[in-house]
C-alpha cells in the first residue's frame, strides 16, 4: 500500500540535498572551537551555514545563536528575555514551548497575561495594547499557528510593543520556510524557527537575536555561539538546516502557491462531499498547507486510526500534544465545543503532496464518515 503523508505541520520529510549535506559534514570531524587544522575546517563548514541562513532570513549573522530546536528557542527566549518578577503577555494559542515556558516563570513570581483570540485566532492590537503595563518585559505571540495556521499580523503587534519600550519575540517556527520570513522587516527582538519544518533534520534550529538585546545565557558552559549557548555545535545538523533553508527560499513563491493549489482543492472538494464540515481558522490569511476541520458527530480519534489504515497519515492537532486526551487549547480559545475541539482533524500538506493524493484523501475520508456517521450521504 502506497502512503500518503499529510502530518507536514508536525514535520517534514528531509530534502535529499539536505541529507547529502549532512553525511559530507560528517566528514568534518574536528571540533569548530579547536585550533588545529580539523577544528577549523568545521569552524569554517559552521559559519558559512550561519551566513546562509543569515541572508535566508534577512539577519547579521551575529545574531543567529543555533540550537536544538523550537522548544529550546522558545524556552530561551521566554525564560531569559522576560525578567523576573515582572509581567510578560503571549496569547492563548502559542504552542505549548511557550504556554509551558510562561507557566513555569509564573510558578517563580511573574505574571503573564494570556490575550484572548477571536474567531479566526487573531490577536486584536487594542487587545494587546490594553494588557501592557509599566511592568511589561516581554511580548511573546507566535507568527503561524501550527494548529490552524492563522498568520498574526507580527509588524502591527510589535509597533505596540516597541511604542512601550517592551521586547517582542515571535515563535515563526510554522513560518519559517512556508511563507517570507524577513527578520529585519518584521522588527521583532527575537525569533524562533526549527529545521524539521522546512525539510532539514529534526533537532536543530535557531533563535535570532536583534543587535543590542542582552539575552542571558539559556544553557551554560562553554564560549561557543558567542558565549551565550554552551555545548559543541551540531556542525552536521546546521549544515543540513542550512542546505535545506536555502532550497526551499529559492522555490517559496512557486511551491506555497501549489500548496495553496492543493489546499483549495482539498477544502473544496470535501465541502461537496460533506456540506457539514466546518473549517477552522482564517481562510483568507493562513499558511498555505494547513487545514484544520470538524464534522459534527464525527469521532476524531477513530477517524485518524481509520484513515492510517487506508494509508492517510494525519493529525488530530499538535504533534507535541497527539498523545494527550486534553481537548485542543487552540480550538477552544476560538469558542469550540470540547466536542469539536477533541474531534478536529488537521490536514498539512508539503512540497512533496500531489493532486492525486488530495483526491484521493478526500474518497477516503468522505468513505468513512458514511460509514460512520449516520445519515450521512
Amino acid at each position: 500500500m502506497t502512503r500518503v503523508y499529510l502530518d507536514n505541520a508536525a514535520t517534514t520529510k528531509i530534502r535529499p540535498e539536505a541529507l547529502d549535506a549532512m553525511m559530507s559534514a560528517y566528514s568534518e570531524f574536528g571540533n569548530p572551537s579547536s585550533v588545529h587544522r580539523e577544528g577549523q575546517s568545521s569552524r569554517k563548514a559552521l559559519e558559512l551555514a550561519r551566513d546562509s541562513i543569515a541572508s535566508c532570513l534577512n539577519c547579521e549573522p551575529s545574531e543567529l545563536y543555533f540550537t536544538s530546536g523550537g522548544t529550546e528557542s522558545d524556552n530561551w527566549a521566554i525564560c531569559c528575555a522576560g525578567k523576573r518578577d515582572s509581567h510578560i503577555i503571549t496569547s492563548s494559542i502559542e504552542h505549548p514551548a511557550v504556554l509551558r515556558a510562561c507557566e513555569e516563570l509564573e510558578k517563580n513570581g511573574c505574571r503573564i497575561t494570556y490575550l484572548p483570540v477571536d474567531k479566526k485566532g487573531l490577536v486584536a492590537s487594542e487587545t494587546l495594547e490594553n494588557a501592557i503595563t509599566s511592568e511589561t518585559s516581554l511580548v511573546s505571540i507566535m507568527m503561524v499557528n501550527n494548529e490552524i495556521g492563522t498568520i498574526q499580523n507580527i509588524n502591527e503587534l510589535s509597533k505596540i510593543a516597541h511604542v512601550h519600550g517592551v521586547l517582542f519575540h515571535t515563535d515563526a517556527v510554522q513560518a519559517v520556510g512556508s511563507m517570507p520570513v524577513d527578520f529585519k522587516s518584521l522588527d521583532v527582538d527575537l525569533l524562533s524557527f526549527s529545521a524539521h519544518k522546512f525539510y532539514g533534520p529534526k533537532g536543530v534550529g535557531g533563535l535570532i537575536v536583534r543587535k543590542g538585546v542582552d539575552l542571558p545565557s539559556f544553557i551554560v558552559g562553554g564560549s561557543q555561539e558567542f558565549r551565550h549557548r554552551a555545548g559543541t555545535e551540531n556542525v552536521s545538523g546546521i549544515i543540513g538546516m542550512a542546505k535545506a533553508l536555502e532550497l526551499v527560499t529559492a522555490e517559496l513563491n512557486q511551491v506555497s502557491y501549489r500548496i495553496r493549489s492543493l489546499s483549495n482543492l482539498l477544502i473544496n472538494e470535501i465541502r461537496k462531499e460533506c456540506p457539514r464540515v466546518l473549517f477552522h481558522g482564517d481562510e483568507s490569511s493562513s499558511h498555505p498547507g494547513i487545514v484544520n476541520l470538524y464534522v459534527p458527530d464525527m469521532d476524531g480519534e477513530k477517524t485518524l486510526l481509520l484513515l492510517d489504515v487506508k494509508g492517510f497519515a494525519c493529525s488530530g492537532g499538535a504533534a507535541c500534544s497527539s498523545k494527550n486526551s486534553e481537548v485542543s487549547h487552540v480550538l477552544t480559545a476560538l469558542g469550540a465545543s470540547n466536542e469539536e475541539a477533541k474531534n478536529s482533524l488537521r490536514i498539512s500538506i508539503g512540497a512533496y503532496n500531489t493532486e492525486e493524493e488530495i483526491t484521493s484523501f478526500v474518497s477516503a475520508f468522505s468513505a468513512i464518515l458514511r460509514a460512520e456517521i449516520p445519515g450521512m450521504k
